[in-house]
């Protein structure tokens, strides 16, 4: 349904060596991009709330908060020895690391943004990527939780003094997630111990919930990542194991799991190819999921909540899934190692609706509203090629705009509810094309009959495959052994070609005489 006041205007953040800027649209006026009233701030990173209602930029020790309506920053900290921080999903709470030198030293902080006030501390000897951010909220920020050894403490969201109300014991946890949409339930992943095996364990959250609600064990398990689904009612869990006992991988073997709240499905994703699982997303509303794996070509398939397949969308070098906020459009592609293809569906209809590339894409995403999809080349991951493209929801390119450094560019978070939908957007490309296919279609008689002739499109060309300078004649004999022969003859062979044939004549020419005589 569309919305009956104004969407909101899409925004863009931009950060390059001299700083970051905020860039207005699209649609852009005159096809070039304004930039908001807010000048460069150099900075060193920038990372908005989930909801976009703050903006945490990093400078050097100093940490400040802009408000995202107008961008005026309304609160900065000195930090020294800053390692990390993290804005909570609506930009209530700012969480640091920093560096500690004894045990005594709380390095784990939690402030208010509006005041600056501390409501938690504590010390944390190190910190990963798996334990970052080590406060979790959920995403409407009523549940707060953390793990600790052996245990998942809960905290009162709205007042930290309380200390923890709520202890769940869990011997061995080593990674947890909370379900965001709502905080009903928290995920904890504990791995292998002396020959017990693997498992992921669902509990409910609150005082009277401790009771363990779902379990699914793994062999042969390193990692895992886990994907809860808009609803709380589902997770996947892609199982990864750094040794591959098949030998068919170097990068060891994934598998891909799905565990309900309510007991329904426990188990695999019945996936149809062999191979790792390269990248998995839920939809907006929860109910469905679209999975790339396989070795190469990958296949992409989209399943519904109850793990059976809805639509196959075909093989190609993809490693990459990115659904539409709205949840009727899905691209996807193939970036880092791979060249850049991508191909943009209608899920709802089930068909396809363009493809295209954007080589040497770092990240992508598709903007808050569903109408348009952005790659960005950036540093340090790529040093040259910097740059900017937007696509239209079919593949067009929209805009793109090379740099000569950029290391960061986001979509400004806003809920996909306040637009409206784009059914109508989808119908006027589809007549866009047809337009464009009739004028280009219009011209002399001699072109249009040549047009009709023609396939419209025509099957591209792959490139040959490399082969090395000795393998060269190998792969003539080969050729010559498929019956497949060499495309130019050489003197010698074209010689003998010729005497054969007028062989071959003369043989003709005697078999028809007897035939005569006779």
């Amino acid at each position: 349904m569309a919305t009956s006041q104004q969407p909101p205007a899409l925004q863009i953040l931009v950060r390059g060596s001299e700083g970051f800027s905020i860039w207005n649209g699209p649609p852009f006026i005159d096809n070039q991009p304004t930039p908001n009233k807010l000048e460069k701030v150099a900075c060193t990173s920038t990372k908005f709330s989930d909801d976009g209602s703050k903006l945490l930029v990093t400078k050097s020790e100093t940490l400040s908060i802009y408000e995202c309506r107008d961008f005026r920053e309304i609160k900065s900290f000195e930090v020294p020895n800053l390692l990390a921080a993290a804005l909570s999903p609506c930009g209530t709470h700012l969480q640091t690391f920093q560096k500690s030198s004894t045990p005594q030293e709380k390095n784990v902080v939690l402030r208010k943004t509006a005041t600056g006030d501390i409501v938690y501390s504590q010390f944390q000897k190190n910190m990963t990527k798996v334990t970052w951010p080590a406060i979790r909220f959920s995403s409407d920020e009523t549940v707060a939780c953390r793990m600790a050894t052996n245990e998942i403490q809960f905290f009162d969201a709205k007042d930290f003094s309380k200390g923890v109300i709520h202890r769940l014991r869990v011997p061995g946890v080593t990674a947890i997630e909370l379900s965001r949409t709502p905080g009903t339930h928290i995920a904890a992943f504990v791995p292998e111990s002396k020959g017990v095996p693997a498992s992921v364990q669902i509990f409910g959250c609150g005082d009277s919930q401790t009771q363990l609600i779902a379990r699914r064990s793994f062999f042969r398990c390193s990692t895992v990542q886990l994907h809860w689904n808009n609803g709380s009612t589902g997770v996947l869990i892609v199982v990864q194991a750094d040794v591959d006992k098949t030998n068919q991988s170097y990068y060891g073997e994934s598998k891909l799991n799905y565990l309900t709240t309510d007991g329904a499905h426990e188990g695999l994703v019945p996936l149809r190819k062999d191979g790792p699982v390269h990248d998995v997303q839920w939809t907006q509303s929860g109910s469905e999921f679209a999975v790339v794996y396989g070795f190469m070509p990958a296949r992409a398939t989209v399943f519904d909540k109850k793990c059976k397949p809805l639509l196959e969308l075909g093989e190609g070098p993809y490693n990459t899934v990115r659904w539409n906020p709205k949840g009727k459009l899905l691209c996807i592609a193939g970036f880092g190692n791979l060249p850049g293809d991508m191909a943009f569906w209608d899920v709802k209809e089930k068909k396809q609706l363009g493809t295209t590339k954007a080589e040497c894409s770092v990240t992508s995403e598709w903007s808050p509203d569903g109408r348009y999809f952005m790659t960005a080349t950036t540093a340090p991951r790529l040093q040259v090629d910097n740059g900017i493209k937007i696509f239209h929801c079919n593949g067009n390119i929209y805009f793109k705009k090379m740099f000569d450094k950029l290391f960061q560019a986001d979509w400004k978070p806003e809920l996909p509810d306040k637009f409206g939908e784009i059914d109508e957007l989808v119908k006027s490309v589809e007549s866009l094309n047809i337009d464009q296919k009739k004028t280009q279609g219009q011209g002399s008689k001699l072109s249009q009959a040549s047009h009709k002739t023609a396939p419209s499109n025509p099957p591209v060309q792959k490139p040959a495959a490399y082969r090395p300078p000795h393998a060269k004649n190998a792969a003539a004999i080969q050729a010559e052994l498929l019956g497949e022969g060499p495309k130019e003859l050489s003197k010698n062979a074209l010689r003998n070609k010729k005497k054969r044939e007028k062989q071959k004549e003369k043989k003709a020419g005697e078999g028809a005489s007897t035939v005569n005589d006779v």
